[in-house]
């Protein structure tokens, strides 16, 4: 593998280290105090700068992300709250979301809380604030590769309800600035079952600047309230106190990416440009949800590739695009997440 701008073996990085986790690798903890009390965390290091936390406690979502040291996600001002804590009325969701490089929602509610067919729905769905099972966080060589891998399974079920398992895998590769998220969603019941998900993913300071610029490839752009002009969807700017959420819906042609840009990223040597290129399949995904909230202690951005949009359940279905698996029936997702 490259690593310190050389070529290595696996054999040759042994040699130099007592044991390989002083270059990269896992490492698993559990926090202690305040509402982040018992959340489990793991740590994986790639060697090659970057550094991402995943959360068992939390549907295997990712938290803080680090390029060298230096923040690329957005935290909350809830911290990695709890899920104990959770509230799941109308927009209780927004006590104890946690921020952090990617939040899901799901898997059968997203967007706005409200009502559809008797049931009460909250913002965004339960799947953020579900724990996971089955976990297992593991560094395995093939040759002279070495890839780190936390997996496990999250369920959504209800008697009488829908019964939906998410499978997830997360993998990156020593030497490599990559993320890649696999994840399998199967109706495990035997009723066919609505099926709605976002990956929402939050980029902060100081990957946001002034010059940081959003490059949407091959997408036409609107926003979501109508009369709300598009301008700026592509730049960002200084936090404003007085700033108002806007969100854009962009449809998607050809092979969907976002590139997120700053040339004055702080390394560890200066400034340099750093590009941060989020990347899916539009087969399963067909929807690009953008967030900008430059506002100030908010100051994030997100970029939220989904089957839906963010107006709720019921909407989809008066629309007539609400997503629905049989009863047995799996979907596949795949997203990348490239630094460098």
């Amino acid at each position: 593998m490259n690593l310190y701008g050389k070529k290595w073996t696996r054999r040759e990085l042994e040699a130099r280290v007592g044991r390989i986790e002083q270059i990269a690798g896992i490492k698993r903890f559990i926090f202690s105090e305040g509402r982040e009390t018992g959340v489990e965390q793991i740590q994986v290091r790639t060697g090659a700068g970057l550094c991402y936390y995943v959360i068992p406690s939390k549907g295997l979502d990712i938290s803080l992300t680090e390029y060298h040291g230096v923040p690329i996600s957005w935290q909350s001002p809830n911290g990695d709250a709890h899920p104990s804590f959770y509230e799941a009325e109308g927009n209780g969701w927004l006590r104890t979301a946690s921020g952090g490089l990617l939040m899901t929602c799901g898997l059968t509610q997203v967007g706005t809380s409200g009502e559809d067919q008797g049931e009460r729905l909250g913002l965004h769905g339960r799947i953020h604030h579900t724990p996971a099972r089955q976990v297992a966080a593991e560094s395995s060589w093939n040759e002279d590769a070495m890839e780190m891998t936390v997996s496990g399974v999250i369920e959504e079920t209800s008697i009488f309800g829908g019964q939906l398992i998410l499978s997830r895998r997360i993998r990156s590769r020593l030497g490599e600035n990559e993320i890649v998220i696999q994840d399998e969603v199967r109706n495990s019941g035997f009723q066919r079952c609505p099926h709605m998900i976002l990956y929402h993913f939050n980029f902060g300071f100081p990957l946001l600047s002034e010059d940081t610029i959003i490059i949407m490839k091959d997408t036409k752009v609107r926003a979501r309230e109508s009369g709300d002009s598009i301008s700026g969807y592509e730049t960002w700017q200084a936090p404003d106190a007085d700033y108002q959420e806007r969100v854009y819906y962009h449809e998607l042609s050809g092979e969907p990416e976002v590139q997120i840009e700053n040339p004055y990223f702080p390394h560890p040597h200066g400034f340099g440009k750093v590009r941060v290129t989020l990347g899916w399949s539009a087969e399963t995904l067909p929807n690009l949800v953008q967030w900008k909230m430059p506002g100030a202690g908010t100051h994030v951005l997100g970029i939220e590739p989904g089957n839906c949009h963010v107006e709720g359940r019921q909407r989809e279905r008066e629309q007539g695009t609400l997503v629905y698996l049989e009863p047995g029936e799996t979907v596949k997702y795949e997203i990348r997440l490239n630094l460098g």
